[in-house]
């Protein structure tokens, strides 16, 4: 996950809607069931929509009433702390 592209995806969500990431969340899942799909072009997908789903999680902490700054970097430990154990 990169913060700079979450932060980014969050900026999109903020201007847009979330529907956009969820309807996109979706055709990239779908397009993970593509048999002749090389490793690293899963990986890609897959990094993708980590950083989708990463993005929502922010949005939500945002609209709780966290800063976005705040919401970004507690995600950032969140998921530095599960890489750790």
């Amino acid at each position: 996950m990169k913060i700079p592209i979450i932060k980014q995806l969050t900026t999109f969500i903020e201007n847009n809607d979330e529907d956009y990431l969820v309807e996109a969340i979706e055709v990239l899942e779908d397009l993970t069931e593509v048999s002749s799909l090389k490793d690293e072009e899963l990986d890609v997908i897959g990094e993708l929509i980590s950083n989708m789903y990463g993005a929502i999680e922010v949005n939500a902490e945002i609209k709780k009433g966290t800063p976005k700054k705040d919401a970004l970097n507690g995600f950032m430990k969140r998921v530095l702390g599960s890489i750790d154990q």
